[in-house]
């Protein structure tokens, strides 16, 4: 019989399923992991130092690029960071929407996760259907902000601008749609913004089980989950776990409840969690995540259309008074101007915000020293807690599991390396 030799093995960072640029070195005996050691910093691009030299309201942008899986609720944290220092009141409408663009980039992220999880381990048609569902939600990123990615949504006050009336429509540029199928896909597109989204949690439930219907019962998938990457509930907690990764292992934590922010105490939801802690748990919770989401985006859509109201604060050191207030009032001008060149003065003082990211408890640690800039800016990603469980949750693992225990922490390289 041959001697089982030791050896070291470079697992990315140009592995596909490495998610990002992880640079994974793996000591294996046989084709058993021994130690998994995570090399990070091949991303980094210094977000928390370009911060402290630019505006608050220009550093905002570098939020949403960071979980860029994640856009908005990046930028919520920061925004939330800064009204928490500056004492400025956000409008209740404006609250409302910020709480259902959460939800709806929850889904965004969820579904991601489960797709590029599921294609990580082989299933091929899970990640289409689920980039299907992700098309419609990017389409409402971009009707409201112009962007299908980078949305720069959020404002300190608020947000940037009420929801569109209308929904963009599909034109009759591709000769491989007939007429009947182009009216079917604007059908849903027809009325306002939140029509579409309401038609949109009308469809979802159903999409969810076409989901589970793939994976949750597949004897494949649950060979490659069962059992995998375990974490007790203590250890999750030692570890830093937050999110999915430590209601997976049977701890009901999420800041939406324990530490409500805008109007997440006026709404019902679940909190999902597992019993095993294992990557099939993980699984489970992340799709009944999707479920409660698509519920909160029903309450939040049901509020917004009966109480139409202001969307940002008007108090114009901190947003930009209306185009018809500058063209009649010289002091609206000149805040208008000041705004856009110096930006936007913060007390002195040290503040944390932390918001129930679809990964985790995302954080922003800000201190200010009464300038147009933050003076330091500290951000708490919840990959890179989770990140450093990979060697403790792969040892005595096969390779192949490596790539599953990957998949189940869902990490997005542009928060961990910053």
């Amino acid at each position: 019989m041959a001697e089982i030799k030791n050896y070291t093995l470079n697992f990315g960072p140009q592995h596909p399923a490495a998610h990002g640029v992880l640079r994974l070195v793996l000591e294996l005996d046989g084709e058993v992991i021994q130690r998994a050691d995570p090399h990070i910093g091949l991303l980094h691009r210094a977000t928390e130092k370009l911060a402290e030299h630019k505006t608050f309201i220009q550093a905002l942008p570098y939020m949403d690029r960071l979980d860029y899986v994640s856009m908005m609720c990046n930028e919520h944290a920061y925004v939330m960071a800064i009204e928490k220092l500056a004492g400025i009141q956000v409008p209740l409408r404006a609250q409302y929407i910020r709480v259902m663009f959460d939800e709806i980039t929850r889904i965004l992220n969820h579904l991601m996760s489960i797709g590029s999880h599921g294609l990580d381990v082989g299933a091929m048609a899970v990640f289409l259907y689920a980039f299907r569902e992700r098309e419609d939600l990017m389409d409402c990123y971009e009707a409201v902000s112009g962007a299908r990615m980078h949305a720069a949504y959020y404002r300190p006050g608020g947000v940037y601008r009420d929801l569109p009336d209308t929904m963009p429509q599909y034109g009759e540029t591709s000769k491989y749609r007939s007429a009947k199928e182009l009216k079917a896909m604007n059908d849903a597109r027809s009325g306002s913004m939140l029509d579409f989204i309401e038609d949109f949690t009308n469809r979802f439930p159903a999409c969810v089980d076409e989901y589970e219907t793939l994976l949750t019962d597949n004897r494949i998938w649950k060979q490659r989950l069962v059992g995998v990457g375990v974490v007790d509930p203590d250890r999750a907690k030692a570890l830093g776990f937050t999110g999915p990764m430590l209601r997976g292992s049977g701890i009901a934590w999420d800041l939406r409840r324990t530490q409500p922010y805008e109007v997440y105490d006026r709404l019902e939801f679940d909190i999902p969690v597992g019993t095993n802690g294992d990557s099939y748990d993980r699984y489970l919770v992340r799709v009944a995540e999707m479920r409660e989401s698509n519920r909160i985006i029903r309450q939040c859509v049901e509020w917004l259309r009966n109480n139409p109201g202001p969307v940002i604060s008007d108090n114009h050191k901190v947003s930009p008074p209306s185009r018809e207030d500058m063209k009649t009032g010289m002091e609206d001008l000149i805040h208008h101007f000041k705004l856009f060149t110096e930006g936007m003065h913060v007390p002195r003082g040290e503040v944390y915000s932390g918001v129930e990211h679809p990964k985790g408890e995302f954080g922003i640690y800000m201190v200010a020293d009464g300038a147009n800039k933050p003076y330091r800016l500290k951000i708490r990603a919840p990959g890179f807690a989770h990140l450093q469980a990979l060697d403790e949750m792969s040892r005595g693992h096969m390779i192949a599991d490596a790539v599953t225990i990957i998949g189940t922490l869902d990490i997005v390289f542009g928060e961990i390396d910053r």
